[in-house]
């Protein structure tokens, strides 16, 4: 499930968000975030980029911590609700940021992993950086929702889907995503794997729906729900106990890193 590490992203279909949805079967992303947060330790008067920013619910507490933070995220959805929180956002494409030497600190929290050149997404994040400004980030790492997944490969395959839909993302080893850093002007200053089952409050099907939704829409309806069902049955017996409650099989990969030069 790895994207290129070359220049050009792999052809894929675009994620569409529904904030409602984000915002019900998602919360987790965000409630999860303690340890990047920590590693990044926002400071009063700093300049931060927030990279897939989402709906600004972490962009909202760099802000309370008295930096100056700017969100970018490509949906429109996400954007206009984070706007609404009062935060000063803006639609851009990880892949082509056009920032120079303007930020202290990048942050980014479950967004990196959708960005599939990521040469690209680290190339543009040491411009935007200032000298030894840091840039500090959790993404899906290499195992990430492996389960889920395959039964989602499973269901493409024998409903004739296009197996692109399959899984739009970028799970790299911490040796891949260390070696990126390096080559693009970084000292890799913390970076690991961590597993991290996830309990879904709002259950598999949400989770589906909200994060697949770029597989499960290549169907029409009723073969869409059907689809659905059947990735579900699949998933029962390994992620599901008997209590009826569904657990993610997330694998994160967390890191801290500054960009060289001098100040």
């Amino acid at each position: 499930m790895h994207g290129s590490t070359t220049g050009a992203a792999p052809p894929i279909a675009v994620q569409r968000w529904s904030a409602s949805d984000y915002a019900k079967n998602g919360r987790f992303v965000q409630d999860l975030a303690g340890p990047v947060f920590a590693m990044l330790a926002p400071k009063p008067g700093e300049r931060i980029l927030d990279l897939g920013c989402g709906d600004g619910t972490l962009t909202a507490e760099i802000k309370a911590a008295g930096a100056d933070v700017l969100g970018v995220d490509l949906s429109d959805e996400l954007l206009a609700v984070a706007r609404m929180k009062g935060l000063t956002v803006q639609k851009a494409d990880g892949h082509a940021l056009d920032f120079v030497q303007e930020f202290d600190a990048v942050f980014s929290n479950a967004a990196l992993h959708w960005m599939r050149a990521p040469a690209l997404v680290i190339a543009g994040v040491a411009r935007a950086l200032k000298p030894r400004g840091r840039f500090v980030g959790e993404l899906g790492g290499q195992g990430n929702v492996a389960a889920i997944a395959t039964a989602m490969r499973a269901v493409g395959a024998s409903r004739g889907g296009d197996p692109a839909h399959v899984a739009p993302w970028f799970f790299p080893t911490v040796e891949e995503y260390g070696g990126l850093l390096a080559k693009h002007g970084f000292s890799v200053r913390e970076i690991a794997l961590v597993p991290r089952p996830t309990l879904l409050k709002t259950g598999m099907e949400g989770w589906l729906r909200t994060f697949g939704r770029s597989f499960f829409d290549q169907f029409e309806e009723p073969e869409r729900t059907a689809a659905l069902n059947e990735a579900l049955e699949l998933l029962r017996p390994s992620l599901c106990d008997v209590q009826g409650r569904w657990t993610a099989d997330h694998v994160r990969l967390r890191f801290s890193a500054e960009r060289n030069g001098e100040d």
